[in-house]
């Protein structure tokens, strides 16, 4: 038996047998693992990055260069103009899609925004199942603290065990959020070292990542580069020398500072290309009436039908939209020790954006926002394989179904709100005028 660092053991993840044989076999030797893909399946053998490049930065690069080594082709799975923090990505998903491609990616495919704005496991299990749908052998790559897919994955399987099922709910009867009695859960029964790993945020996104990958019993393996630079959402003093987080670069650039030195060469031409457009950056103040607005006219049943509401949340929104009269103001006055600034943000939102919260467990389409010469021969395979329809253009929605369609006009709309966040908004129908990116050049 393999334990990992946490002292638990690689039988955790319900694999035995012959499939936990293979499995250690896998894991432990990454070139035999893509031979034996490249023999048994005659698929490419592809790399899956999850990722919202808000904005894409040393530390992306770091991880894109990693996973580009090891793979034929290399497919992100990328939030669109909307982020799981509840607000604007920094650039529209078509500049950050060239961001993606011009440092290492082939291919760049939406995360639709339902799972884009949703919690972790949400997020987790939409990204990984269109990269689990395309019908590929692949790997799976991501940054973690920690470092340890094996760590990772066991965790993941606890986390799906009936053992934690039947020790969770005692944890949260005492009142507590459901990430802490979580964390207290795993203490119980796996200890200290299992425990904190559920501190760190990107170790918490590898076990969702691992726990999707469980569920729908994937072939694809994960593997995780540990986390360099500062720390997610890292607030304070920019250090030299040091890669910054997303969060620092954001508050940099939206403080009228440059991020020349500071992003990828061609990730910083990208950026001012935008800004010297004025379709950049987006600053969600500017839809602030509206959205105080939109809560204004919403009764209790409104708040109550948003997507991931619960145990009278509906009702603490209601009452502070009543009075409040800035965004800010508002997540203040709902936050608690059991909800967080994120999912107020994604709630609050999620009004505004007019997300159901009856929705399917997964994307039911695939769709590519950029591609190089080499995402297009995987385009091309996985359309053999995949079990999802593949879109480049907004007219392969035509006639695709009454989810499909009501999930993109879904997109579009919340398009045009992002427009409002710019500097020079465009019109209505951006969604429909813009074609994916192609690049012929590949690195």
């Amino acid at each position: 038996m393999v334990k990992n660092t946490c002292g638990l053991a690689a039988a955790n993840t319900a694999l035995a047998g012959k499939q936990v044989l293979l499995y250690i076999i896998i894991v432990q030797n990454k070139a035999k693992f893509k031979e034996f893909a490249r023999k048994m399946s005659k698929k490419p053998v592809f790399s899956g990055i999850v990722c919202e490049f808000n904005p894409l930065h040393f530390g992306h690069e770091y991880l894109l260069q990693a996973a580009k080594k090891n793979s034929d082709a290399l497919v992100c799975i990328m939030s669109g103009n909307w982020v799981q923090r509840g607000e604007p990505a920094l650039l529209s998903k078509y500049a950050r899609a060239r961001m993606a491609l011009a440092c290492g990616a082939d291919l760049v495919a939406e995360l639709p925004l339902p799972w884009a704005m949703a919690g972790a496991e949400r997020f987790a299990f939409g990204a990984i199942s269109l990269l689990h749908h395309l019908g590929c052998i692949g790997q799976l790559w991501f940054g973690s603290e920690c470092g340890s897919s094996t760590a990772l994955e066991s965790l993941a399987g606890l986390l799906l065990s009936e053992e934690l099922g039947r020790v969770l709910p005692d944890y949260l009867r005492q009142g507590i959020n459901f990430a802490l009695a979580r964390q207290r859960a795993v203490q119980a029964i796996a200890g200290s070292e299992a425990a904190e790993l559920l501190q760190s945020p990107n170790n918490i996104l590898g076990i969702e990542y691992c726990k999707a990958l469980l569920r729908l019993h994937s072939h694809i393996r994960p593997y995780t580069v540990t986390r360099v630079g500062s720390a997610h959402d890292a607030p304070g003093e920019v250090q030299s020398g040091a890669f910054l987080s997303a969060s620092q670069l954001r508050a940099l650039l939206l403080g009228g500072n440059s991020l020349q030195g500071l992003l990828p060469e061609a990730c910083f031409q990208i950026l001012q290309e935008e800004i010297d457009s004025q379709r950049a950056p987006a600053d969600f103040s500017r839809l602030e009436g509206a959205l105080i607005a939109r809560l204004r006219m919403m009764e209790r049943a409104d708040f109550a039908a948003l997507p991931d509401i619960s145990e009278g949340l509906e009702n603490r929104l209601y009452e502070v939209s009543r009075s409040a009269l800035a965004a800010q103001q508002l997540y203040d006055g709902v936050k608690s020790k059991r909800y967080s600034h994120a999912r107020i943000r994604r709630l609050v939102l999620s009004a505004l954006l007019s997300i159901p919260a009856r929705l399917p467990d997964t994307p039911p389409y695939f769709r590519v926002l950029a591609m190089n010469e080499n995402g297009r021969e995987l385009l091309r395979a996985a359309a053999r394989t995949s079990t999802l329809p593949l879109a480049t253009r907004p007219r392969d929605f035509r006639n695709a179904g009454e989810e499909i369609d009501s999930l993109f006009q879904l997109e579009a709309r919340s398009t045009d709100l992002y427009a409002l966040c710019l500097p020079s908004p465009p019109a209505c129908g951006w969604e429909y005028r813009q074609g994916f990116f192609f690049a012929r050049n590949t690195i």
